[in-house]
């Protein structure tokens, strides 16, 4: 029975933490769905994000502090989009006012909503970092991971060989969580893997929706694939 209600409290930090992306998702049906006056559709997905960001501070469901770490990952995302979009990677194939070289400026609201969940995650669960590797090994091998993110299009892709490194460098490390006063502990190379696999699952739902189009669903629909979990 304890089980049970230690789940129910995880699962409902969870909900509350996953608030943003939710409201993205729920943005993104009702207008595939749903056809909105005025304004083509991702000028409407951009103002809904505007206000939930806006509301969410403005509640204090997210601290000043927050909402500086989530604007940094909107712009990075931005960036990201711009080159990836640039390369063909995928596309926003749909009209809006709010587009700047094909890529709608609320695509950055995607990534923002990813770094809503951690924060809101980290406080509510009063997440800690046990064994951290070393800054002199950690910074090189993310620097590496985003380099590849640009140098694959021209040279090799050594994603595999960026996770055997990221699965060695972490295998030691462990996150601690806590729920309802009790406190967890998870290795941090599975957090990984989770992140990645429900990164997979959120993108599906996105696609489906129509928030962006890799090449193979150009003329329909199909699932992500599975080798985008390690992305």
């Amino acid at each position: 029975m304890r089980a049970f209600i230690q789940l129910v409290h995880f699962g409902w930090e969870q909900a509350l933490s996953c608030l943003f992306p939710v409201v993205i998702f729920a943005a993104l049906a009702v207008t595939k769905m749903v056809s909105l006056p005025f304004l083509p559709r991702y000028d409407w997905l951009l103002i809904i994000c505007l206000l939930m960001q806006w509301w969410m501070v403005r509640t204090g469901l997210e601290t000043r502090d927050e909402l500086k770490v989530i604007t940094m990952f909107h712009l990075i995302g931005l960036a990201l989009e711009l080159f990836k979009v640039h390369m063909g990677s995928w596309a926003y194939p749909e009209e809006g006012y709010s587009k700047i070289f094909g890529v709608p400026l609320y695509s950055g609201f995607m990534y923002a909503s990813v770094a809503s969940y951690l924060c809101q995650a980290w406080r509510r669960l009063k997440v800690e970092l046990v064994k951290w590797p070393p800054f002199s090994v950690v910074v090189p091998l993310a620097a590496a991971i985003y380099f590849n993110f640009f140098t694959h299009h021209y040279w090799f892709d050594v994603r595999w060989w960026l996770i055997g490194l990221v699965t060695i460098v972490f295998w030691s490390s462990s996150v601690t969580y806590e729920v309802n006063g009790t406190r967890y502990r998870m290795p941090l190379v599975l957090s990984f893997f989770l992140i990645g696999f429900f990164i997979w699952i959120a993108e599906n739902i996105a696609t489906f929706f129509g928030a962006w189009q890799y090449p193979n669903q150009a003329k329909a629909w199909s699932i992500v694939h599975l080798g985008k979990v390690s992305s």
